[in-house]
């Protein structure tokens, strides 16, 4: 786990994804927020399904929107939508692959309580692979009911907030039949947890381990 007041200034990340969209939905308003402030920013995506397929397609446009300025590099595997336990193997060997590649400062995952069996699988992968990292857990809102309390938030400008929900309706055409994926959806969320934290709008996250290093704040008098 990265350590607080550890004084390293944030210059890679990774976000990885089950699915096309799952980066975007649950993290891309922290996504805009970091490399709107850091540009150069490095952002190594991993997405297990939807290769080969107009889903690729659309995560590579978004995902270039949603990390302007940024280093990104985006590959997206072709696992079955929703088999990621029968094909745990290949997930691991993605997994391991992405972090032999890179020392990142922040990872966004999904959650583990997340009751998406892709998502779920994946995030375990995350947290045995990064183990001396800052792994942030997003959530992504679903008929399962799954939401809970988080611990950590990324407050969100009203503008951020408006590009999210704009970017997600602009780049993933083939979600937008589905009857949870609105304007309504994504910035209810957002404003639910912005009251959570002080904020007009906010994005959550579970955290498993976190180390403090508090001896190197300067707290003052």
């Amino acid at each position: 786990m990265i350590g607080l007041g550890a004084g390293r200034p944030l210059e890679r990340i990774v976000a990885v994804g089950a699915h096309c969209d799952d980066i975007a939905i649950g993290a891309g308003g922290t996504l805009l927020t970091m490399c709107l402030a850091r540009p150069g920013l490095r952002v190594d995506a991993l997405v297990l399904s939807g290769g080969g397929s107009e889903r690729e397609d659309e995560e590579r446009a978004a995902l270039a929107a949603f990390c302007p300025g940024a280093d990104l590099r985006l590959t997206v595997l072709k696992l079955p939508d929703g088999r990621m336990p029968a094909h745990w193997e290949e997930a691991k060997a993605a997994v391991e692959e992405l972090r032999e590649r890179t020392e990142p400062d922040l990872v966004l995952a999904p959650r583990t309580e997340d009751a998406h069996q892709d998502h779920r699988g994946l995030a375990r992968l995350m947290t045995t692979a990064f183990r001396d990292h800052l792994v942030l857990g997003y959530e992504i809102v679903k008929w399962d009911g799954d939401l809970g309390r988080l611990p950590a938030y990324q407050p969100l400008s009203p503008e951020t907030a408006e590009m999210k929900v704009r970017l997600l309706q602009e780049h993933y055409a083939s979600q937008r039949h589905r009857p949870w994926y609105d304007r309504e959806a994504f910035l209810g969320l957002a404003r639910i947890r912005g009251i959570e934290c002080h904020a007009r709008y906010a994005e959550a996250f579970a955290v498993a381990k976190l180390t403090l290093d508090l001896g190197t704040f300067d707290l003052g008098e």
